[in-house]
């Protein structure tokens, strides 16, 4: 192997010119034609027997090119990679420039760890949201209390809507029954929407043991056996039942948690509360700050970084998945997608983390930060806490390097944020959706910075 060129590129790229020698070259191609012999037909050898010299005069002579070229190219670019001390992160770009007896040239484009310019890191500021809980926010968690203790209780009147009705149906087509027409004892909570337009309005009204014939016509949309088919379905109300909630009181607070009072129940609730969304504000807080830190600098991210942190995700959002039971194929199936939406969806969060892990990367080196042997093994320690594995097999799983190199960028992280501080003249407000602008109206502009790509947001195939 030989390199013949080196050329910087945009975007944190490096073009390599890689030759592969003669020698190397005509090994490998030997080694292609005993793999493919034995499949190859030749007129007058029995399969496998046939010489290389004869193969290729029938064939071409470039017939095990493919085959040699995939043996070598891919250690000829690790050798090349490392001659150059190329930081190499993403996805090759591969391409041949010549090929022949004598060898091949290919060239290789190079994603490398990009060098970032930090603008300010210390002492940014960002909005925090002052976190109020009210006597309204408590109520909203009594709810999920309230709505497991409702019960369902028969009544002896006509039903309306918010009622469940438990009827027995079954639906013609000019006097003939259809399939999947046909239900006895459902359960049908009127209003719900559920059912065909038209149907639930019409079980209102009625009364248990009252029978009716209701005609619907089903929606142009709907699946083609029916589609827009005037049709009667005939209903017999077995039951109608009303939702009666608990009174909420001290008996309510005994029941449905651990205090004896709804006093001490609310308390509980609304401390609670207030701790999450002080978590969450402070959380926002943080990420804003970050934002900030990626916005000041410069720098050219290249694309086959980003690929590579896709392809992170896709795979750990496939495992979680799994974890539940669904492939990811059957997954896309449900939801419509694509492969290639799926990670359409996933780039852009892609792109934030390796934006982000930049950034910190470049104040692990402004500010000379260190990971000490004592970090690491509080680490390894922590995590075999975590997962109840032995720390040796936390070492085996996790390589050092990678583990040293996360512990960094939280220090990097760490330090930014401790010198961060709260914009008190800029108070989080709710999110309002966005005003149009009047015709002739010239749209603000937003700032930018000299990245390539368009700030990231998170991810949509959730």
């Amino acid at each position: 192997m030989k390199v013949t060129s080196v050329e910087k590129k945009e975007k944190s790229t490096v073009e390599l010119t890689i030759q592969v020698e003669a020698e190397a070259f005509e090994a490998a191609l030997q080694r292609a034609y005993l793999k493919n012999r034995k499949s190859m037909n030749v007129p007058g050898f029995r399969k496998g027997k046939a010489p290389r010299k004869i193969i290729e005069g029938m064939y071409g002579s470039g017939v095990f090119y493919e085959d040699a070229i995939n043996d070598l190219y891919p250690a000829a670019y690790d050798e090349a990679v490392k001659e150059q001390g190329l930081d190499d992160v993403g996805y090759p770009k591969m391409e041949i420039v010549e090929v022949g007896k004598e060898g091949f040239t290919f060239k290789a484009l190079v994603s490398v760890r990009p060098e970032a310019k930090l603008g300010e890191y210390k002492g940014l500021t960002a909005p925090k949201e002052e976190v109020k809980v009210t006597e309204k926010d408590i109520d909203e968690e009594i709810k999920p209390y309230i709505d497991r203790a409702t019960r369902l209780v028969s009544v002896q009147r006509k039903a309306k809507k918010g009622d469940t009705a438990v009827i027995d149906f079954e639906g013609f087509d000019n006097g003939t029954p259809f399939e999947g027409g046909k239900g006895e004892n459902y359960d049908l909570k009127l209003g719900a929407g559920m059912f065909v337009p038209g149907f639930e309005e019409q079980v209102v009204g009625m009364k248990a043991g009252e029978e009716k014939d209701i005609d619907i016509t089903f929606p142009e949309d709907y699946h083609a056996d029916l589609a827009g088919k005037a049709v009667i379905f005939h209903v017999k109300v077995n039951e109608v039942k009303e939702s009666q909630a608990p009174e909420v009181d001290d008996e309510f607070a005994k029941d449905v948690s651990e205090f004896e009072t709804l006093a001490d129940f609310r308390k509980d609730l609304g401390e609670k509360l207030q701790a999450r969304k002080e978590a969450q504000a402070q959380n926002d807080f943080e990420n804003a700050v970050i934002e900030q830190l990626v916005e000041n600098m410069e720098c050219e991210i290249p694309d086959g970084m980003v690929e590579v942190q896709t392809d992170r995700l896709m795979d750990d959002y496939a495992m979680r998945l799994q974890s539940q039971g669904i492939p990811m194929d059957q997954y896309m199936s449900m939801m419509g997608m694509t492969p290639e939406m799926m990670r359409a969806s996933a780039r852009p969060a892609a792109l934030k983390q390796v934006q982000t892990e930049v950034a910190l990367a470049a104040v692990v080196k402004a500010e000379g930060i260190q990971v000490t042997d004592e970090d690491y093994e509080a680490e390894v320690a922590r995590l075999a806490e975590q997962y109840g594995l032995p720390a040796e097999q936390v070492k085996t799983a996790v390589p050092a390097e990678d583990l040293k190199r996360d512990l960094a960028l939280k220090k990097a992280s760490e330090l930014v944020l401790a010198s961060a501080k709260v914009d008190k003249a800029k108070k989080k407000a709710a999110k309002k959706p966005a005003k149009k602008a009047e015709e002739g109206e010239e749209k603000p502009k937003r700032a930018r910075t000299k990245k390539t790509e368009e700030k990231a947001e998170e991810p949509k195939a959730e």
